[in-house]
């Protein structure tokens, strides 16, 4: 038989490390430039899922699946970066590479989908995806920038 021993959170040796972490997350997303980057990543992300109803183009079926999943992939991952702030760097790069997806979608996805009305409607918004996303990034990567020289111990 083994004997199990119990510790508390309290004496885990990354602690202090973890404390800084969440405190930084919790900082990044009570700002108002986080806020409003996550609300309006939210309605950009739900708008594109949208947008085929909307805009008037729901006959292509291709594109608005297209822009149906890629719209709730946008809000998911960007729409409440505060909770996962560790990853959000990651995330912001992957909505980066949805929003250019975004731009391309009406001349690469199956079918003659590209009229006046889909391209204008996916380049704005793939636009503004891709801006909130490198917002984003740009503001994880200061967070985390900030945080690198205080932490002296090395990786196990």
């Amino acid at each position: 038989m083994t004997d199990q021993t119990h510790t508390s959170m309290e004496s885990h040796p990354d602690i202090m490390e973890m404390r800084e972490r969440h405190a930084r997350a919790e900082r990044a997303v009570t700002t108002q430039q986080g806020q409003a980057v996550e609300a309006m990543a939210l309605i950009t992300g739900l708008y594109l899922a949208a947008s085929p109803w909307i805009a008037g183009f729901d006959g292509f079926n291709t594109l608005a699946m297209n822009n149906l999943i890629t719209g709730i992939a946008f809000a998911v991952l960007l729409g409440g970066f505060g909770h996962a702030y560790g990853r959000t760097h990651a995330r912001a790069w992957a909505c980066a590479m949805l929003g250019l997806w975004t731009i391309v979608a009406p001349w690469v996805v199956a079918g003659n989908v590209d009229t006046t009305r889909t391209v204008v409607n996916n380049i704005i918004v793939g636009i503004v995806a891709l801006l909130l996303a490198l917002a984003t990034s740009a503001a994880a990567g200061a967070a985390d920038k900030g945080s690198r020289g205080r932490s002296t111990r090395m990786p196990r």
